[in-house]
């Protein structure tokens, strides 16, 4: 009896909302989630990484961050219309000198902020598509020409993932990135792991990022927390789904399997934002892709804004000797600041347009 009725207190105390009001371990309630969304406009944006990077390290070291080339990149991408970007953080600049590493990012986010765009942050990325599996700070590789994103550099690296000696040091991160900015407007959404299995880690990285989730709770940040959907593994998205406040995912597919993953998504009945999309050759283009997401009121991520030493117009898998296609994959701008495509830009402009006369 007094089993059942310590159940039947449990069951009371959720039912009228107090515990979800108190324990900041749990998720957001459905009805938060959506008053956070509906104080804010539709974002159309992109994924960031300068021109000048190789890969996240290059960005955030002490030895080539360069506020200078970022701002200017920023105000093209204002120019464009566009209004929020993401990037992914390096660990192991911050392992290398946290005091550098926060006030580094405390001056990224005032160009965001300078430029009225909102920032994503991503804690922690597990992809690779070349021969680096873990970061080291400091001059990172020259481009190898033909190879997509050749040096590329996981945060914090694939050794640290699968080592839990090493969680102690990624908790002392994740709380002070998070703490830091956690009562602060300019940052929009926490995406705490960017693809995590991926690089070829698989259910190896499971158990740090279930410690992510809970070390980013127990900030209690003001912003919403969310991991990104990006391929149909049901395990990954179990953990995925309990942890997230707004649904968010990737989608590089053509428009019709575009609508079909946002209404499958929309089950969920949770805000959902796309943090990635935008790969030409396979028919997820800014013609095709842009209205489906302008008309189903989710925000979208393109990647990415200046093409630069990533070579990101190449083709995912690309090396050295490949033929190269005639179709840019990536990127609206070129180098120089040239647009891809005018009729793209054109078209960010007239929807971020729309959006604001829609509201």
């Amino acid at each position: 009896m007094k089993k059942q009725f310590c159940i039947l207190l449990l069951l009371i105390t959720i039912s009228s909302g107090k515990l979800s009001a108190q324990d900041s371990t749990l998720r957001w309630t459905t009805q938060r989630a959506w008053d956070w969304y509906k104080k804010n406009p539709w974002y159309c944006g992109f994924n960031y990484i300068p021109a000048y990077a190789i890969n996240y390290t290059a960005m955030w070291d002490k030895t080539s961050f360069d506020a200078t080339a970022i701002d200017k990149e920023l105000a093209l991408a204002a120019r464009s219309g566009m209004n929020v970007l993401r990037a992914v953080l390096q660990y192991a600049v911050y392992e290398d000198d946290p005091k550098y590493f926060l006030k580094t990012l405390e001056t990224f986010t005032v160009l965001c902020d300078k430029h009225h765009i909102k920032f994503v942050p991503s804690l922690f990325d597990d992809c690779a598509f070349g021969i680096t599996h873990d970061p080291k700070t400091g001059k990172q590789p020259d481009p190898l020409p033909g190879w997509y994103a050749w040096a590329w550099s996981p945060s914090p690296g694939h050794s640290m993932v699968v080592d839990s000696t090493t969680y102690p040091r990624l908790e002392k991160y994740v709380k002070a990135v998070i703490g830091r900015f956690k009562n602060d407007n300019r940052i929009l959404f926490w995406d705490l792991y960017n693809e995590p299995t991926n690089g070829g880690l698989g259910s190896a990285t499971f158990p740090l990022l279930r410690k992510v989730v809970a070390w980013a709770r127990s900030i209690d940040p003001v912003q919403p927390l969310t991991i990104d959907v990006f391929d149909r593994n049901p395990r990954l998205n179990e953990i995925i789904f309990a942890a997230s406040d707004i649904i968010t995912f990737h989608n590089y597919e053509n428009k019709d399997a575009l609508l079909k993953q946002i209404r499958e998504l929309k089950k969920h009945n949770r805000p959902v934002m796309c943090t990635e999309w935008m790969n030409r050759p396979w028919a997820s283009t800014v013609g095709n892709n842009l209205p489906v997401f302008y008309e189903e009121g989710v925000g979208c991520m393109l990647w990415g804004l200046v093409n630069g030493k990533t070579q990101t117009d190449l083709p995912w898998g690309h090396r050295p000797g490949d033929p190269v296609s005639a179709i840019w994959q990536h990127d609206l701008y070129r180098g120089d600041f040239t647009a891809y495509d005018t009729a793209e830009i054109a078209s960010v402009k007239r929807y971020i347009t729309l959006s604001k006369e829609r509201r």
